[in-house]
């Protein structure tokens, strides 16, 4: 039966077993099973380094694994800020303002009975990127590479210390240790020293351990009774993963009652869900939904003119209709409220008939329509509902003269072609992405995505943007090590990135979710990762 079909059997809502993808009705199990039906059509990888983007990071990620430093997850009503994961502290040397240290917790031990020591992360960060180390892990580097971009050198000294030293003084690099999840070099050698079989067998520090693992089906976590931070032990005995990237087949799962939790349910179902007496949460979060201009020669989008008129042509306030209210309108990498934000000038509203002017000052308009393509997924982490929104500004695009085709990829695919760059999309005709972003941290909302030396395949730098004013802004942010200090420098980036409408901006997502009334302690937190360990299944 090919996937095709089964999305269109779950279109119908009649959601008999048979027409469940991966018979969900197997799913079906005591009531200490939280069974969460995800956007992704496969479960993401296991070995600390999860692929498919956020949802992998907080599935296969922070369930199985700790990390050096993490995001406190336990808020509703802030953004996330850093707490101490298996270090207890991190510092800039004194004498060396490229170099990090971090103090490990004591008495942390894996899910293998082994305790942990510095060895343990310098091995996990060799795992990622040391390319001539005999456990590096393609799969690994490929997921966390663009995290940390300016990574040099690492290291451990004795057992509770280990370092790291970037390319250059690197103020921002805590927050890349928040997606390296720590293991250790005896669990690869009893996987064989293979990373395909360690998939079944991971080892971690985590509140969950790994139960069963089949790539295109489910993945089954079991409490980890044992694990060193109190507060995350597990409510549930059991956290079931199942793969079902077509949004009405998570809803009809989870009306059936074969699911308890779902991720990005479409807006149209979130009223009937309520009124069936579902919980329905959103929250919002630092996530920007986006179009990543290329750059390059021969790209359309290097004119100013064209990008800020794409911008002006799209209804962000319709699409919010559209959405049920689950978003908010476009107003550049992070929003209005954000200490970051700045004071743009151009201002990112509803104004077909300006952007067909402006359209028309760089040589187009209806007898010549500018013509191009475009990559985009058909789900995936953080796409919110990716088909029909570039459906809308399709058409609005259209509108001004502006005719785009769609390369409609799988979520993994199309992160493969963010990390290879423009130049390669562009051998295929395509001049932009839509690839959401998160805006969590200066790294990730800034630097990685348009610093120069950060193009790809190097860094996050898609598009192959170089721009002159923004360079020295982006060499004082990295440097600046005190918070309100970053804050004004971002600020006047921020400032830039919109006024020369550097990316189409879209959407602010609002992160629907939707459970049953069994479940319980759910915290949405502002953040791309959720914590599920608080859960509970009245």
């Amino acid at each position: 039966m090919s996937e095709t079909t089964l999305t269109r059997r779950g279109l119908l809502g009649a959601l008999s077993a048979a027409a469940v993808p991966w018979d969900l009705a197997q799913a079906q199990t005591a009531s200490g099973t939280l069974r969460v039906g995800m956007t992704l059509a496969a479960i993401p990888l296991s070995n600390g380094c999860p692929d498919q983007g956020g949802e992998g990071q907080r599935f296969m990620g922070i369930t199985l694994y700790n990390f050096l430093v993490e995001w406190d997850l336990t808020q509703a009503d802030r953004p996330s800020a850093l707490k101490p994961g298996l270090a207890t502290k991190w510092e800039i040397d004194p004498t060396n303002p490229k170099r990090w240290w971090f103090t490990l917790r004591q008495g942390v031990r894996f899910h293998d009975g082994k305790a942990l020591v510095a060895e343990d992360v310098a091995f996990s960060f060799d795992r990622a990127f040391r390319r001539t180390a005999p456990w590096f892990d393609n799969r690994a580097n490929a997921a966390v590479a663009l995290r940390m971009p300016t990574i040099a050198d690492w290291g451990a000294e004795g057992e509770n210390r280990f370092w790291i030293d970037t390319i250059y003084p690197d103020s921002t690099a805590p927050f890349g240790t928040v997606y390296v999840g720590i293991t250790h070099r005896g669990a690869w050698e009893a996987a064989g020293k293979s990373w395909d079989a360690y998939l079944n067998k991971p080892v971690g520090t985590g509140p969950w351990k790994l139960e069963s693992f089949a790539i295109r089906e489910r993945a089954v976590l079991v409490r980890n009774p044992d694990h060193w931070e109190a507060a995350r032990i597990p409510k549930c005995a059991r956290l079931l993963l199942l793969p079902l990237p077509d949004a009405n087949t998570r809803v009809a799962a989870l009306r059936s009652g074969q699911v308890d939790f779902i991720e990005a349910p479409p807006p149209d179902a979130l009223a009937s869900l309520q009124a069936a007496g579902f919980t329905t949460v959103t929250n919002r979060y630092p996530h920007n939904w986006t179009w990543h201009f290329s750059m390059l020669e021969g790209s359309p989008w290097r004119d100013v003119r064209v990008r800020r008129a794409a911008n002006l042509a799209i209804d962000r306030s319709g699409m919010k209709a559209m959405l049920g209210g689950t978003m908010l309108e476009g107003a550049g990498i992070v929003t209005p409220d954000s200490q970051w934000y700045g004071t743009p000038s151009f201002k990112l509203e509803f104004a077909p008939d300006k952007a067909r002017a402006l359209l028309a000052e760089a040589g187009f308009g209806p007898g010549r329509p500018l013509k191009t393509k475009v990559a985009i997924s058909a789900g995936g982490s953080g796409q919110m509902q990716p088909l029909t929104m570039n459906e809308v500004v399709q058409q609005n695009l259209k509108d001004i003269g502006i005719e785009v085709d769609f390369e409609v990829l799988e979520w993994n695919a199309l992160l493969v072609m963010r990390r290879e760059g423009a130049a390669k999309a562009q051998a295929r005709g395509v001049t932009a992405i839509n690839v959401s972003y998160g805006a969590g941290d200066p790294f990730s909302g800034f630097m990685r995505i348009m610093k120069a030396d950060m193009a790809a395949p190097a860094g996050g730098n898609w598009g192959n943007l170089d721009d002159p004013v923004l360079e020295p802004m982006f060499d004082a942010a990295y440097k600046a090590m005190e918070p309100a200090a970053q804050d004004a420098i971002l600020a006047k980036i921020h400032t830039r990135v919109v006024d020369e409408a550097l990316f189409l901006f879209v959407a602010h997502d609002l992160n629907p979710r939707a459970m049953s009334k069994k479940v319980r302690g759910f915290v949405q937190a502002r953040n791309w990762s959720q914590d599920l360990t608080p859960i509970s299944l009245a």
